[in-house]
Formats: C-alpha cells, structure tokens, sequence
C-alpha cells in the first residue's frame, strides 16, 4: 500500500518527495546538463549485528577518495550515526570494467601503526561488520539464497571473515569451501558489481536511469599489482601477523538493461526480499482478536452493569442506597485530587506531547514520505515534531495540575519542560560519551549536541511556557460532582483490586498487541534491517490505543466497584505498566536473538532501551489517563447525586 502511494506521488509530473528525484544518466558522448555520464559509488558507515558500535569507512584502512566529498546530511542521518563519503569506485554508464585495481594497502610488520589498522581489520571481520554501499541513493545490495528457496538481499555485504582455530567457517566464510585454513581471515578485496538502468525509450524523459545495484564479493589473491586476473586463490589473513602483507582492492562493473522495472519501484526487490507480511498478517489478526474481547467486555459493562447500576441508583430511596455498595458510594471522594498531583500533571503533559508526536510521523510515513529512501527523514521529523509540540505539553499539564489545586505552577511549568527530556538527554550524553571513547562513527558531533540542547531550550521550552500560560488561564475543569471534606475509608480489597496486581494486569493486553512488531523494529534498530512496513505499525499504533484505553477503563470499573477511589494514579501506572514488558522483552531479545560482544556494546543496548521505555511509559500511561478521566466523567455526570 505505501508502495503504491509512493508511485502514484511519484508519476505526478514534477513533483518529487524531497531527496528522491530522479537523476537521468547517458553514455560520455552524449552527456548534458540534465543527463550525466559519471556513477558515483559513495559509502556509508559500517555496522554489525554482534556490536551496537558502528564506525566510519575510513576507520578501516580500506582504499579512500583522493578528493574526498560528504553530501550534507539531515538531523536524523547524524543521530542515527551515518557518515556517508564519496569513494573512488567511479563507473561511467554502459562501460563495462574487467578486474580494475583501487589501490594496495601494504602492512609491514615493523610498523606499529601498519600491526594497529591490520589488527583492528582483523578484528572487524571477526565482529561480522558489513559495508553500506549507495549508488544514486539505492543501496547496493548482495543477494543469496536462503531456505525454501528464496533470494534474500541484504542491503549490506561483509568486509570479510574469520575460519576460527577449531576449524570452524563463521558466518560468511560458509559460501565457499575454499575458505577452510584454521585460524585465517579471509577478506573480500573485490567486488562483480550489476548495475541494472531502464533505457527511458517510450518516457518522457531523457536518459536512462537506475533501477539496481548488485554486487557479489570475493576474496581474490592478485598474482601481481599490474596484471590482475581476478581468479586464483582467495586472500588470506593469517590470525599470527609474521610476514610482510599486500591487500590489492579491485572491482568489476557491467551494465544491464531492463524495462520492466519502473523507477519508482525499484526499491520492491528489496523489501519483497523480506519474508514478513505473513507474520505481520498474523500479528494484525492477534491484536484484533484482543481488541474485539476487550471492546465486548467494556460494552457488556457499559450497555448492560452500568445501565442497570445507574438506573438503581437513581430509583431507590437515600436511605436504601446508604445500604447499597459499588462505585455510587465513593462520588464524594472520586475527583479528590491525588497525591504527587503535580508529578502526574508533568508525565500526562509529556505523554501528550509524545502521542501528537507520534501519531503524525506514523500519518506522514503512510504517505511515504518517510521511506528507507529519504534516509533520516523519520528521526528528522519525529525530533522538529516534539520541539514543536512544547505547547500541548504545556497546556495539558497546567490545565490538569490547576484542577488538583496546585499553586506551585512555576515548578510545575519547568518540570513539565525539563524533567522527561533532561533523562533522555542525560542517558543519550552518558552512551555518546561511550561511543566518543570508542571511536565510533555514531558518536554524535559537539555541533549537532549543542544544535539539539538550542532546539530544546530555544523553541520546545518557550512553546511549553506559552501552553502553560494558556492552560493556567482557563478555569478549572468542572466536575459533576462535590468532593466531601472528609475522606471515605476505603474497605478491605481482595487480591485481584488491590493496586499492584492489577496495574501488573492491566499491561499484558496492551503488549499482547504489540509484541509481533515490536520483534521487527528491534530487529530493525539493532540487527540493521530495513523497517518499511509503517501501515501495519500505523494499524499497530491504533490497536494499542484502544487496547489501553479499554483495558484501563475495565480495571478502573471493577476498583470503583471496590470501592477505591485512588483512580488517578492507578489509571496511568495500568497501561503505563506495558513499558515494564517492554523492558523485558527487550531484555529477552538481547540474550536470545543477538551476538552482541563487549561490555560498551551491552551498555550502549540497555542504555537506548532505558530511553525507549520511558518514552513509551509516558505515552501508554498517558491514553489510560485520559481513557479512565473520560470514563469516570461519564459515569458519574449521569447519576443522581443528592
């Protein structure tokens, strides 16, 4: 479906999503200024599934540009650690290269700095890292078979790797069994690169232009410098640095024709390749099956108890409804304001700013125009919305804290603005500190930090003073009935109402909706699959909201039946409490679906986890709020209260 979009906005005649226009490419004889001859190979950051740190192509010892360029890069590339450069792969378009050498990297054994770049090579084939190669913004992708016969391919390819000292082929080193030396590095020094290009013969352009890049790597010893043959034995990397080594980088290019792939989907073989709609079918159909008991419990409760509750109520006699028990009987003490009002006026303000937020990123990724293709464009968005949506927060938090009765609204304003994204910026601080030690590439600049803090302070806390102040303004939200002066006790609980195991109740629902997604955008973050399935995470988004609301509403019901009218907190802790299986099943993914080494890697996990939790903490708490102060509105703004 947001293919389709995609290539509906993108056969509008000259309209382009931003940074996906199509670049038009001819032979070097008839080049001109609209078409050029020239491919430009660029390459981006290196990553790995068993290690959260990514490093820059450089880092690598690997054959570099002699007028090296990087194209500007958005918000969202830069937090998301891409460095993308220029490199000196260049083609020129439909001429075909045979076994063409980059360069030579020679390391001597004599050499510190030549034993240091070999070892940290060594070590990043060992560590299973990958390249990212961009031709006219398309990833050049490897394709291989996998079981039941199907092609897979991964945007990425190996820059080697590693026959352990047992014998044992690791992870690539299994495509070919001459890989078999104990103890060897084998690294992949050239590259069959297929560039495919639909002629434009029959369109209304000029040119052709791409629709696919392949390659298939190959670790290939050079008889000599000059005369490379590409064939022979594969280049070896003995574990035990003795011996003077030469590494000769070289690559083949040719050109293929195709017409039957348009332009505006020639990103399909890729996410076709990705064997997950059926899962995410299943994953729909579970979340519908919990919604529709969900809904039928709460309009049995409210077509069928509540109606008959409310008209008891407001039938029997004062006298006999002192005899009576259930939620009638706490209407005195339901809108006591809770305690910690101004703590919960904070988190509620927040949560709302972080549900605006996501629900119109989710909104414009439908439409496409987020896709993989715009690279950054979802974090982009995401950060510009939240330092926008300071004035919901504001708002939220003032207008919710004045109805508590709070007087302390200076605090309550700069809590509301500070508290939340000072812990994530703290923790995000704290892991760029890491990843500054290590030397990574995803560390991110003292520029863009101090970007990130003037977007904060300059545009997101003024708008929350600005919402505030207009939240302070109204008057307080009215209820529809008096408070009593003098609180009710509340009577003894059975196990399933008292306050814990219920708010643990409540969370399973709501992450029983989620959690088929929630595998593929953890696979997506750290094993560095692409996420381009936003519809059903939008249906996801939408599930989830009505499954907390519900579930809350359910629970909120049957403890003011209890009796107990401690609503407020408890409303936002039952869904919120969705994060804490968040948490685990994060917890559960580490130990059983990654490899990840090392003690920064294993802190850099659970540090970003820790800041995914509280943001969705905030958010899911925030619809249980807001679900349950509309419920308890209802309910008692219909029954007679003398």
């Amino acid at each position: 479906m947001n293919h389709w979009i995609t290539a509906v906005l993108l056969q509008i005649s000259g309209f382009y999503l931003p940074g996906l226009a199509p670049v038009s490419f001819c032979e070097e004889d008839k080049k001109t200024g609209d078409c050029q001859s020239e491919i430009q190979l660029f390459v981006n950051r290196l990553d790995s599934v068993e290690s959260v740190l990514p490093y820059e192509y450089d880092v690598f010892d690997f054959c570099q540009d002699a007028e090296e360029k990087r194209p500007s890069e958005n918000l969202g590339q830069v937090l998301f650690g891409e460095r993308i450069e220029t490199s000196p792969y260049k083609f020129t378009f439909r001429k075909d290269e045979s076994c063409q050498k980059v360069c030579t990297k020679s390391y001597d054994t004599t050499k510190l700095e030549d034993k240091a770049n070999l070892e940290f090579l060594k070590r990043g084939m060992q560590l299973n890292y990958q390249h990212h190669w961009i031709v006219d913004n398309m990833p050049v992708t490897w394709c291989y078979d996998v079981e039941d016969n199907q092609k897979y391919c991964n945007p990425g390819f190996p820059i080697g790797c590693l026959v352990t000292t047992e014998g044992r082929p690791k992870d690539a080193c299994v495509i070919n069994s001459e890989f078999n030396k104990k103890n060897t590095f084998y690294v992949f020094n050239h590259v069959d690169i297929t560039i495919t290009y639909h002629s434009g013969e029959h369109e209304n352009w000029n040119g052709a232009r791409l629709v696919s890049a392949r390659l298939e790597p190959k670790s290939v010893k050079h008889s000599s410098e000059n005369s490379q043959t590409c064939q022979g034995p594969p280049m070896e990397i003995p574990g035990e640095f003795s011996s003077n080594l030469n590494v000769t980088y070289s690559y083949s290019v040719t050109f293929e024709s195709t017409d039957l792939i348009k332009w505006a989907s020639r990103w399909d073989y890729i996410l076709v390749s990705m064997p997950h709609t059926n899962i995410q079918w299943f994953s729909i159909m579970n979340s519908l099956v919990i919604v529709l008991f969900l809904s039928g419990m709460v309009a049995m409760i409210m077509l069928r108890t509540l109606h008959k509750d409310i008209a008891r109520y407001n039938q029997v006699d004062q006298e006999d409804a002192q005899e009576e028990s259930g939620w009638k009987q706490v209407h005195g003490d339901v809108f006591r304001p809770p305690q910690k009002g101004m703590l919960l006026s904070v988190f509620l303000g927040q949560g709302t700013q972080i549900f605006i937020m996501t629900f119109i990123t989710l909104f414009l990724a439908c439409l496409g125009f987020l896709s993989p293709a715009n690279r950054g464009a979802l974090m982009t968005c995401a950060v510009v919305l939240w330092v926008l949506l300071g004035t919901p927060a504001g708002y939220v938090s003032a207008r919710l804290y004045k109805s508590f009765g709070g007087e302390k609204w200076k605090t309550s304003v700069f809590l509301t603005a500070l508290l939340c994204p000072g812990i994530v910026f703290a923790d995000f601080f704290l892991m760029n500190l890491i990843l500054w030690v290590e030397g990574s590439s995803a560390a991110i600049p003292f520029g863009t930090l101090v970007a990130v803090l003037g977007l904060w302070f300059g545009i997101s806390v003024p708008l929350t003073f600005v919402g505030a102040y207009f939240g302070f303004k109204k008057p307080v939200i009215e209820h529809p009935v008096r408070t009593n002066q003098i609180p009710r006790q509340i009577p003894e609980q059975s196990f399933f109402t008292k306050p814990v195991p219920g708010i643990i109740m409540g969370g399973i629902l709501p992450f029983g909706c989620i959690f088929i997604q929630l595998f593929f955008i953890l696979n997506s973050i750290w094993s560095h699959q692409m996420y381009y399935m936003f519809g059903f995470l939008f249906l996801v988004f939408i599930i989830l909201v009505i499954t907390c609301s519900e579930a809350t509403i359910l629970l909120c019901y049957f403890h003011l039946c209890a009796e107990d009218y401690h609503w407020w907190w408890r409303s936002f802790l039952t869904s919120g409490f969705t994060a804490v299986y968040l948490f685990v099943y994060a917890i559960h993914y580490f130990f059983s679906k990654l490899q990840i080494q090392g003690a920064a890697s294993t802190i850099l996990y659970f540090g970003y986890t820790m800041i995914m939790v509280l943001i969705f903490f905030l958010f899911t708490g925030t619809i249980g709020f807001f679900a349950c102060f509309w419920f308890v509105h209802k309910i008692y703004s219909v029954v007679k209260v003398d």
